[in-house]
Order: structure tokens, then sequence, then C-alpha cells
């Protein structure tokens, strides 16, 4: 487990040096809906699960997680809505065991966020300079992300699984202009009892976006007399990042257990507001902590977003996103609420996200 952590923190860090070298590519802010993260459980903790995390969303945030699965066949779902119900983010997901000696589990997961039922502008005045509002139609502009995730236990070592996934990218922009990408991540866990490890490298292989857009002669004669930019075909890259994550679970045999995790995200974007980010390089930390009773009623909170914001005074102050959730396990229905974004940076609107969990006996069917 060192010589993995320390084998994907050199690799990390010398994609980093090299970031500079992908040509007209875009290497920021490359598919953000990709870093929201899924599940109400997870939004709780501020993400930080990459060491605990066991059911279905695991295929996100850790796919070694799939391999602590106890259910044969397990679904889940989730919906949030994001700046003040603007963008709309869902999420459904499924997978079963395969294979019980390896304690193989494989799922598939689809992921969309899009901003709906935006006017367009373009036709609204006609050639002859006339104003029409019959001529405003509605887009919408969607992010959409399919995951094939497999994981399974390596016997040889006990306590250790590991896990992948494969990320399709489709992003459009209504009719104007679309989006194919492709990406891959890994991921290990490793249970040592009450202490719990996990390393994640997303987008391994880095994730690729190609853009192509199909405007009309007509359109982009109102984006030439606006002095607006005629967007071309173009490329984008995400570079691979690396989390590191260590939970303690505390069990005294009684109803009440106690988990508490920290992680740790290294990125290679060139992000800056991190608290200590550099010049390639950002390390964002989180903390996530979790009360269960009876394996029936949990209680969360994290803390994530650390960052230095300067203001229109050049004065900088540190800021940080505390979230919390709720969860109740019903037996075979698993149902999570979190709040997130209060007091965030900025003073962005609260979110309320929900999500269900649902275990399966696909045997019954």
């Amino acid at each position: 487990m060192r010589s993995l952590i320390l084998t994907l923190i050199t690799l990390v860090t010398s994609l980093a040096l090299i970031s500079d070298t992908h040509g007209q590519a875009d290497v920021r802010f490359v598919n953000e809906f990709l870093n929201i993260g899924v599940g109400a459980r997870a939004h709780g903790m501020a993400g930080s699960v990459a060491a605990s995390t066991n059911d279905i969303t695991a295929a996100y945030w850790n796919p070694a997680g799939l391999a602590r699965i106890k259910a044969p066949a397990q679904a889940s779902a989730m919906h949030a809505s994001w700046f003040g119900g603007i963008a709309n983010y869902d999420y459904i997901a499924g997978g079963k065991r395969f294979n019980s000696r390896k304690n193989s589990y494989a799922s598939m997961s689809l992921i969309r966020m899009g901003i709906d039922e935006i006017p367009n502008t373009l036709n609204l005045i006609g050639p002859d300079g006339s104003v029409n509002l019959n001529r405003i139609e509605e887009f919408s502009a969607a992010d959409y992300a399919f995951l094939i995730s497999y994981a399974q236990d390596i016997k040889s070592v006990d306590g250790l699984s590991v896990g992948g996934t494969t990320k399709v990218i489709y992003r459009s922009i209504g009719t104007f202009g679309s989006a194919f990408g492709f990406g891959f991540d890994l991921g290990a866990m490793y249970d040592a009892g009450n202490l719990q490890l996990g390393v994640m490298l997303r987008d391994v292989s880095t994730t690729w976006n190609f853009w192509s857009f199909s405007l009309t002669a007509e359109e982009q004669l109102v984006f030439q007399r606006t002095g607006n930019i005629i967007p071309v075909s173009s490329s984008e890259v995400a570079l691979p990042k690396l989390v590191l994550a260590a939970g303690y679970k505390l069990d005294n045999g009684g109803p009440m257990t106690y988990l508490l995790e920290g992680d740790v995200r290294i990125s290679s974007d060139g992000t800056k507001s991190g608290v200590f980010s550099g010049k390639n390089l950002g390390i964002d930390p989180t903390v996530g902590f979790e009360a269960t009773y009876d394996e029936m009623l949990s209680i969360r909170a994290g803390v994530g977003n650390f960052q230095s914001i300067i203001n229109e005074t050049a004065e900088s102050s540190f800021e940080f996103q505390p979230n919390i959730g709720l969860g109740l396990n019903l037996g075979v229905i698993t149902i999570d609420y979190a709040l997130t974004n209060i007091g965030s940076v900025s003073g962005v609107l609260v979110s309320h996200i929900f999500s269900a969990k649902l275990d399966l006996n696909y045997d019954r069917f």
C-alpha cells in the first residue's frame, strides 16, 4: 500500500510539471460537474468517504468500495438543486455481485447536470431590426456521464480491495454544440479493523473532451454583430487528481458507532484558490464525521472547500464550507439527506440533497 501511494504521488507531481505542454487544450475547470459528487451521505460528510464508502456510490468516490457492498444487488438515486434551483443534478445507479469467491462487484451509473429552459435570443431581432418575442426559443445546457465500474477483493492481502471506473462523457449546449469525452479512475481500499485507508486516482489516463459546434450562417452573423466570438472545435483535458483518505471507526459493541474520516485531494490543474495551493499543485482537505445508532439512524457533519478569498479591497480572508446530513436505514431501503453550502464562500444559497438506496436480492426475481 505504501509503495502504491508513493507511485501515485510521483505520477501526479510529474503530470503537474508538464501541464503546460498540452498545446491548445484547456486543462483547467474541465468537467466540473464531475467534481460535485453523488449520494447525500457523502455530501453530509463533505465528500470524506474515499476510505469508508461501502455502497453503490463507491463507483464515483472510490470504485474499490464496491467490493464492500453486502447486498447481492443494489440501486441508488439522487436529486439535488444547485444555485438556488437554477441547475438540477440527477444520479441513478445499479450493480450486482458476480463472483462470491473474489467478492467481485460491477455497476453502471448515470449522472446528469443541466440548466433547462434557457431563452435563446439569437433570433429575437429580425433582419429589418424589428423585435419579435415569438422568435425566442428555449434550450438546455446539460452534462452527462456514464460510468461502468468493477471491483474485487485481493485474496492474497487480507482487507485489500481494488477497483476501476470507465467514464464516457457527453456535454451539450442546445443544438449549437456538443462534446464527447472519456477517461478512467482507479482506486484501492485497505481495511485494518478500526482503521480504514483509501487511495483514489481520478482521470488516471487524463480525461479528454472534444467539442464541435454547428452554428448556422445566420447565427454566426448575429455573433459577429454583437461582438461575440464564434466558437470553434476544440479539446479540453482534465489532469489526474489523487485522493488520499484515512478513516477511524469506533465500535464498542453498544448501539452507537462512530466514524471520523479525513481526505486530501491533490490536483494538478493549476487551481489557486485553495489555501494550500501552489503554481501547479492544489491540496484540498476535507473532514467528515458520522454517528450511527443501532445501524438505523445516522447523523453526519463535514467541513471542506477551504479557500483564501481576496475581496474588492485586496484584503484576504479564510473561509470554509460546513455540511450536515441525516440517514435513515429502514432495512432494504436507506434514505439520506444533506444540507450543503451552509455559510459557504460568497454566500451561495443552500442546497438540499436527497438520495435513496435499495438493497436487492436478485435471486428472488
